[in-house]
């Protein structure tokens, strides 16, 4: 299924006319080279030198190779301006005729936003402060076909954002910014485990008989065995043999999936921690995940207190403890 968004008219006109330029990219040569060898990312240069005076950096030249998608660009005459965003954050370059050269120069002018560029250059700060490359070549890395949306209102319509995450990760920086902490958090949750002498297993995800929680399974067919499996709604019961097995802690990060109801915050396929321990009870399981929040917070973000539906959440503070029964009286 296409789960693009229909053309307006001239969007239509604007992708032949950038399927044209491909066109002639291709007659000249490889169209989409992969042998830019970028040195630096966008964010460590700019935290490097962004309080480092003009004069320093024109005294104390700094060559880099970076590399990127063109978000912004305003050319001038004989000089043009651009910002390129690459998986760290943006930064700025400055295109002119005397460097890299008339011809690049009025090739980049003709280049698109969206498309992927490599610029070779030397550091310098502009009037306002902003570290810059001063590009002394530039290469078209791969050409954008389709127009990123509008920049002044980005992608704001939440349908499309979920149907098309790339083009989402591409204008909305906090997006990015949320699948970079996603990685955080998990990497912090194996840390965590892995430091208290668990195993990290993997457990099937075809399974005869969907079991380890109540959901609606996907049902599949396996070909060679000619029998029907479920994908699993649950790690459960192949976690607990492991167990039994002799494996006194174990934990998996796993993908589940449950054939029911859809929406922005509830997906069929999802990821699941599940980790087992033998010769505990329920009063450790409430100790090691206060332990966990606390640490995954502070590996992942900085800080143990976090924005929580407008107010400050500690997670340092003592969890209350409470029996279902207790809950049900008290609340």
């Amino acid at each position: 299924m296409d789960d693009r968004e229909p053309l307006l008219p001239d969007e239509n006109q604007v992708i032949a006319e950038r399927r044209e330029k491909l066109k002639a990219l291709r007659a000249k040569g490889n169209p989409f080279p992969n042998d830019f060898p970028r040195s630096h990312i966008a964010a460590d240069v700019v935290e490097k030198y962004e309080n480092t005076d003009r004069d320093t950096l024109d005294l104390n030249p700094v060559s880099v190779k970076v590399a990127g998608r063109i978000m912004l660009k305003r050319v001038m005459g004989k000089a043009s301006f651009a910002t390129i965003q690459d998986i760290s954050g943006q930064i700025q370059i400055y295109v002119t005729d005397g460097y890299p050269g008339k011809a690049e120069h009025e090739a980049f002018k003709h280049w698109d936003l969206g498309d992927i560029i490599g610029v070779d250059g030397m550091l310098f700060k502009t009037k306002t402060g902003e570290v810059t490359v001063r590009a002394y070549g530039l290469r078209l890395l791969a050409k954008s076909l389709r127009p990123l949306p509008e920049k002044f209102h980005g992608l704001t319509d939440q349908e499309t954002r979920y149907r098309q995450r790339y083009v989402d990760l591409i204008m909305n920086e906090d997006t990015r910014l949320t699948f970079v902490q996603r990685t955080r958090i998990i990497q912090a949750m194996r840390d965590f485990l892995v430091a208290r002498r668990y195993l990290e297993v993997e457990t099937p995800m075809m399974q005869p008989i969907p079991g380890g929680a109540a959901a609606r399974p996907f049902v599949t067919h396996h070909n060679a065995l000619d029998m029907q499996l479920y994908l699993r709604i649950a790690p459960e019961l192949y976690l607990k043999r492991l167990v039994v097995g002799g494996f006194e802690k174990v934990f998996e990060i796993n993908r589940n999936f449950r054939n029911e109801g859809i929406s922005t915050r509830h997906n069929p396929e999802f990821t699941m921690l599940e980790f087992y321990v033998a010769y505990r009870d329920y009063r450790y399981l409430m100790v090691i995940i206060e332990a966990m929040f606390v640490e995954v917070a502070q590996s992942a973000i900085g800080t143990a207190t976090i924005p929580s539906q407008g107010t400050q959440s500690d997670l340092t503070k003592p969890y209350e403890r409470l029996t279902t029964t207790g809950a049900i009286r008290q609340h």
